[in-house]
C-alpha cells in the first residue's frame, strides 16, 4: 500500500493511494491507525471506495466502530467521495453529524480534507 504526503500546517498527514478496498474490518482499520501514528502521521486521508461497502450499511456497526477507535484515539480521518449517492437517511445523518466534529469527517474533496486536517 502507498502513501502520498501531504504537509497541512505543522502536520504530516497520510492519503492512501489504493484502487483497491484497505479497510475490510475494524481490525484492518487499527492496524493502519496504529502503523501511521508509529511513523510520524497526524492524520489520515481514505477515498471512499478504499473502504469495503458494508462500512456505509449502518446495520452492520462497521462505521460507527471505526469511527469510534480513531476519535478515541485523536487520530483525524477524512473520507472523500460522493456519498450522497447512498440513500440511507441514518447514513446520511450520520456523515452530517459527524461532520459537526473535527476527529472524522466526510469531505468531496482533497483540498476540504487537507483543510479540515490543517485545523484538526
Amino acid at each position: 500500500m502507498n502513501f502520498a504526503v501531504h504537509q497541512a500546517e505543522n502536520k504530516k498527514i497520510a492519503e492512501i493511494q489504493a484502487s483497491e478496498i484497505v479497510i475490510h474490518s475494524t481490525e484492518d482499520a487499527m492496524n493502519l491507525m496504529g502503523d501511521l501514528y508509529y511513523q510520524g502521521y497526524d492524520g489520515l486521508i481514505l477515498h471512499e471506495e478504499q473502504v469495503t461497502p458494508a462500512f456505509f450499511d449502518l446495520k452492520t456497526k462497521m462505521a460507527g466502530e471505526i469511527l469510534q477507535k480513531f476519535s478515541n484515539y485523536r487520530f483525524p480521518l477524512v473520507l472523500i467521495g460522493d456519498f450522497s449517492k447512498f440513500p440511507s437517511q441514518s447514513l446520511q445523518n450520520f456523515i452530517r453529524e459527524s461532520n459537526k466534529g473535527r476527529q472524522v469527517n466526510f469531505v468531496r474533496t482533497l483540498p476540504e480534507a487537507l483543510q479540515l486536517l490543517s485545523m484538526s
